[in-house]
């Protein structure tokens, strides 16, 4: 049986750049455990479900322009019988370039709701310098600390949007 990496690397053409920015769908972002079917599944909507990790990391990138400023967001559901996200928050976290500093917005996750995270009232927003060398935009969504078992949340899809 040959070997099958257990992780999902993001593929290119499940990212969309329109004139607001980028849309992308879970196939386009790399997930941890994203390969492995006792872990997370991509449903017949393209949409990645969670059955169950301890270690949550769902990341991507994205080239931008210099001298802008962007908004990172999920668009995400928790269904019914999701467990493991009582009392545990979730990082969006975002950085320009590969050796950037992150920022983060911590967000709380509820059960049977359809979330946009981090909502508008808390944005992550990131601005790049107009002579900045790297204009790759690393971001995600990282749950990795509690070491609690979760499941059931439903990745729609992320966006990096350009707001000026």
């Amino acid at each position: 049986m040959p070997f099958r990496k257990p992780h999902q690397t993001a593929d290119p053409q499940f990212i969309k750049k329109n004139n607001t920015g980028y849309e992308i769908k879970p196939r386009g972002l790399n997930i941890i455990w994203g390969n492995d079917l006792r872990y997370w599944k991509i449903t017949s909507d393209d949409h990645a479900e969670l059955i169950q990790v301890s270690w949550l990391e769902v990341s991507g990138k994205v080239v931008i322009e210099g001298g802008k400023t962007y908004k990172v967001k999920f668009d995400v559901e928790v269904k019914e019988n999701g467990f493991g996200w009582d009392n545990t928050p979730v990082l969006v976290m975002a950085k320009i370039g590969k050796k950037g500093a992150y920022l983060y917005k911590e967000v709380k996750l509820v059960c049977n709701k359809s979330q946009t995270i981090p909502d508008d009232n808390e944005s992550l927003t990131i601005t790049v310098g107009q002579q900045s060398n790297d204009l790759e935009l690393h971001f995600g969504l990282y749950e990795v600390w509690s070491g609690k078992w979760k499941g059931g949340l439903v990745i729609k899809k992320a966006q990096v949007l350009q707001i000026n």
